[in-house]
C-alpha cells in the first residue's frame, strides 16, 4: 500500500508499477528476489534463522520447477540458503546471495578513517555475510588510487563491519537494514539484467574456485542476465585467502 503511493511521486512517463502478486502470475519473470523470512528476534547471529528460513526457501524451490530465471537471495543466513536453493534448482549460477551491505559498511569505515567521501572509496568484503566476513584491505582504492591502511585503521574498519549486525539488533528496532538492502538489491538486479560485466561480490556456490567446493560465500563475479557468468579469482594475500577458506569451512 505504501509503495503504491510512492509511485505517484515519480514522473508521469514512469512505467513502473507495484502490486500484490500470486504464483500464477510468475510466467515471464526474469529475476526473483527472495526476502521471505521468519520474524526477527533479538540475537547476535543471523544463523539462528537457518532452520525456519530453510523451510521457507524449500517451499519456494518447489514452485520453481521449469523456470529458468535468476534468484537473488536476501533472506538470512544468506550463504547457506543460497547454497541450499542452488542445489535444489540444480544450477549454481542462477542463484546469487546479496551481501553488498558488508562492502558498503567497510567503505563507510575506511572513509571515516581517511576523512574522504565514502563514494570515493573502493573496497570489498568477501567471505560470509556474518561473523566470518573477510575485508580485503589489499585492494583498497581511493579516487582510483591504491591506498595502504595502517594496522590500527584496518583493525577498526574490520571491527566496524563485524559488529554492525550486533549493534543494529541492540537498537531493538524490530527491522533489518531495510533502506540499504532495498537500494542495494535494486542495483544488483539492474546489474544482472544489464549484464555489463562489472565486478560484483555476491554469495555463490563454489566448485573449486579459491580452492573451495560445496560452500556458498561472497566472492567477486561477473553477472549476466542468466546469472553468474564466471567467478573472478582475485589475487589475495595469504591471510585473506586463508580467512576466505575458513569462512567456507
Amino acid at each position: 500500500m505504501d509503495l503504491e503511493q510512492v509511485l505517484q511521486l515519480g514522473p508521469p512517463t514512469r512505467t513502473a508499477s507495484v502490486s500484490a502478486g500470486a504464483w500464477e502470475e510468475f510466467d515471464g519473470v526474469d529475476v526473483l528476489v527472495v526476502c521471505a523470512a521468519t520474524a526477527l528476534t533479538a540475537n547476535t547471529s543471523r544463523e539462528v534463522y537457518l532452520e525456519a528460513n530453510s523451510a521457507i526457501v524449500d517451499g519456494i524451490a518447489e514452485r520453481l520447477g521449469g523456470w529458468d530465471g535468476v534468484v537473488v537471495m536476501v533472506t538470512n543466513p544468506v550463504d547457506p540458503l543460497t547454497a541450499r536453493l542452488a542445489r535444489a534448482l540444480g544450477d549454481r549460477r542462477r542463484v546469487v546471495g546479496y551481501t553488498l551491505n558488508d562492502t558498503l559498511r567497510l567503505r563507510t569505515a575506511i572513509a571515516a578513517a581517511l576523512d574522504v567521501p565514502a563514494a570515493a572509496v573502493e573496497a570489498w568484503v568477501l567471505g560470509e555475510h556474518g561473523d566470518r566476513a573477510v575485508p580485503v584491505f589489499s585492494r583498497v582504492r581511493v579516487h582510483g588510487e591504491p591506498v595502504t591502511l595502517s594496522a590500527e585503521q584496518r583493525a577498526a574498519a574490520a571491527e566496524f563491519v563485524r559488529t554492525w549486525y550486533r549493534r543494529h539488533v541492540a537498537l531493538d528496532a524490530n527491522r533489518s537494514s531495510t533502506w540499504t538492502s532495498g537500494a542495494g538489491v535494486a542495483a544488483l538486479v539492474a546489474a544482472i539484467t544489464a549484464g555489463a560485466g562489472d565486478p560484483w561480490v555476491v554469495s555463490t556456490l563454489l566448485d573449486g574456485e579459491y580452492g573451495i567446493s560445496g560452500a556458498s560465500i561472497g566472492v567477486p563475479v561477473v553477472l549476466r542476465p542468466d546469472g553468474v557468468e564466471r567467478v573472478l579469482e582475485w589475487e589475495l594475500t595469504d591471510a585473506e585467502l586463508e580467512a576466505l577458506r575458513y569462512a567456507a569451512r
